[in-house]
């Protein structure tokens, strides 16, 4: 009786409500969802309302200040998720009947990954399955887990703050942040600073620059020396960080081997601390419940491999 129940379930329910689910407790609003979907509100809740009809369980408890999901909501979520993410991948693992690798691969990717083990594995692959393509997407670190979660990317590069149980992770690099100032801050070309002269400056950050984000060495830093108070600035992205800093809105911290050039060009200029700066660890995530095409899972493959093959000294830039 049972499994009859559910083969009726599968046959005349429509999935479409399941996605419209699974976008309202990503969002946490219904607001949030319709927006994202492109829908009208009542669209959205009319959806919602007919998909715990017809599993007869509450799965979103609303009101006016409160949204929260129910353990049955919880439990459908998780399936949710997984349901749309192999979807989504049927299509890209149909492409891939050649002898010859072919398929798509979509990379996601933090703004401020540097990483010649990720430069030459790629290169190496091309030259190797020219018939491959690929997709980088730049996002926040946590944009970045989400789409390996949702398996719509193949793997993602990023910081982590909080692992994901249903993830799987490989140090790829280590990096070091420093404060730095840009030509018109009136600290820039001064030496023998000490953290204190710092105090008082105007600030700006990435968004992750929180005690409980992926940048919380930095984030402690700022804390204990009280250099938190003024921040005027916040991206997502280390290309804007930078250029705020370069137009002199105030002192922020990047990744001292990314940046080893404006150095030399006298874009920037180095703050304290000289000595044990901020160590941040950038990974590898994949999922390991997503089907992968050839042409990911052979690159996957080659990156994993050329990590092992080198020790954490040389995946370390000081």
């Amino acid at each position: 009786m049972l499994q009859e129940s559910g083969e009726r379930l599968a046959r005349e329910l429509d999935w479409n409500l399941l996605r419209t689910f699974m976008v309202v407790v990503q969002e946490g609003s219904v607001t949030g969802a319709a927006k994202r979907l492109y829908l009208r509100q009542p669209t959205v809740s009319h959806a919602l309302k007919r998909l715990e009809t017809r599993l007869g369980k509450r799965l979103i408890e609303r009101g006016p200040a409160m949204f929260r999901v129910t353990p049955a909501g919880e439990v459908l979520y998780r399936e949710c998720v997984e349901i749309y993410g192999n979807v989504a991948r049927v299509a890209v693992l149909t492409r891939d009947v050649k002898d010859e690798i072919t398929g798509h691969v979509r990379i996601a990717m933090a703004s401020h990954v540097i990483s010649p083990i990720f430069d030459e594995v790629l290169a190496a692959f091309h030259a190797q399955n020219p018939k491959a393509t690929y997709e980088i997407e730049v996002d926040t670190s946590s944009e970045v887990t989400r789409a390996v979660l949702e398996k719509s990317a193949s793997f993602g590069l990023c910081l982590v703050h909080k692992r994901s149980p249903r993830l799987d992770y490989q140090m790829i690099y280590r990096e070091y942040f420093g404060f730095f100032c840009g030509p018109p801050h009136p600290l820039f070309g001064r030496e023998g600073l000490s953290l204190a002269d710092l105090k008082g400056h105007a600030s700006v950050s990435f968004k992750t620059d929180q005690l409980a984000d992926a940048l919380r060495p930095v984030a402690l830093l700022r804390a204990q020396h009280d250099l938190d108070d003024w921040v005027v600035g916040h991206s997502s992205h280390l290309e804007e960080v930078r250029r705020m800093i370069i137009a002199g809105l105030g002192i922020g911290p990047l990744p001292i081997h990314v940046v080893a050039r404006d150095l030399r060009d006298g874009l920037l200029w180095r703050l304290p601390p000289y000595e044990d700066p901020p160590a941040v660890d950038i990974y590898l995530v994949w999922n390991p419940q997503t089907h992968l095409n050839r042409a990911e899972a052979g690159l996957l493959e080659a990156l994993r491999a050329a990590i092992d093959a080198k020790p954490l000294s040389a995946r370390t830039y000081e």
